[in-house]
């Protein structure tokens, strides 16, 4: 199984560059297509015409909005020129979570950055991640805004409760997780059982190195507290969990784990939803 064309969410951020330069590995040992989809928040004109005096500091700051767009996108092109693989610029039209989730539609894998309160050019939508993530057609890899990451899916941790949408994120990993050379899927001890059964299935996919290990987590710590210090105490390189939420009358409802892991997260986390 493979990943043969990849979209990876581009902006204005501090952290788009080290999203683009895992983007590019990935699309490079894939032999995957890749595009690079520029999606970001853009104020109303209407706000700033109805006040006085606005109406040129808005168009000062589109222009420079403007500048600052074709500036990544001479940077996108130029890295796939140099990474020798085939790639594709685009840009979102509307609402840029409708258009990073349409677009979804037919990639494999979709790229996402963890948002990053203490940076304003990181700001796409409210609970954008979240929106992005449950909305998606297939599986969301999401990058840490602190970080290279370097090393990445060396070391798989799968988080496994034995639900569907773990059992989705599982499958929607395999490209990585046959790759990988050690894969420790974690379990709550009620889903012990069942992951016997998940370990002998990815054997036959070809996967090596499989073992298994109860979270226990602390008395005062969450479940994704608790993920995320297994997989720095593992020296893990991938995170891969299902994505638990809905929405329901437009509110946005995340189980705790995903909640944490969003907000929290120290490494990669592939999730399915």
């Amino acid at each position: 199984m493979s990943c043969k064309t990849i979209m990876v969410h581009m902006d204005t951020s501090a952290s788009a560059n080290a999203r683009l330069s895992l983007a590019l590995r990935l699309a490079r040992g894939f032999g995957a297509h890749l595009e690079g989809l520029f999606a970001r928040f853009e104020p109303n004109p209407r706000e700033f015409h109805v006040m006085g005096g606005t109406a040129a500091y808005y168009d000062t700051h589109r222009t420079l909005r403007m500048e600052q767009r074709g500036a990544i996108e001479r940077l996108f092109r130029a890295e796939v020129s140099r990474a020798q693989i085939d790639g594709v610029w685009a840009v979102s039209e509307g609402d840029p979570v409708s258009a990073i989730m349409q677009r979804s539609r037919t990639a494999d894998l979709v790229i996402l950055g963890q948002a990053n309160p203490d940076d304003p050019e990181s700001y796409i939508a409210d609970r954008f991640p979240e929106s992005a993530l449950l909305g998606a057609a297939g599986p969301v890899l999401l990058v840490p805004y602190t970080g290279r990451f370097e090393s990445f899916g060396k070391r798989v941790l799968v988080a496994w409760n034995a639900s569907r949408e773990a059992a989705r994120a599982v499958h929607d990993a395999l490209p990585f997780i046959l790759r990988a050379v050690h894969v420790t899927i974690l379990t709550p001890e009620q889903s012990h059982a069942s992951c016997e059964d998940l370990a002998a299935m990815l054997a036959r996919h070809g996967a090596t190195s499989i073992d298994i290990t109860l979270l226990a987590p602390h008395a005062a710590e969450s479940t994704g507290d608790a993920l995320l210090n297994h997989a720095a105490d593992g020296a893990y390189d991938l995170l891969v969990m299902g994505a638990y939420g809905h929405t329901r009358f437009q509110e946005l409802v995340l189980g705790g784990a995903t909640r944490t892991i969003l907000s929290t997260m120290t490494l990669p986390v592939l999730m399915s939803h």
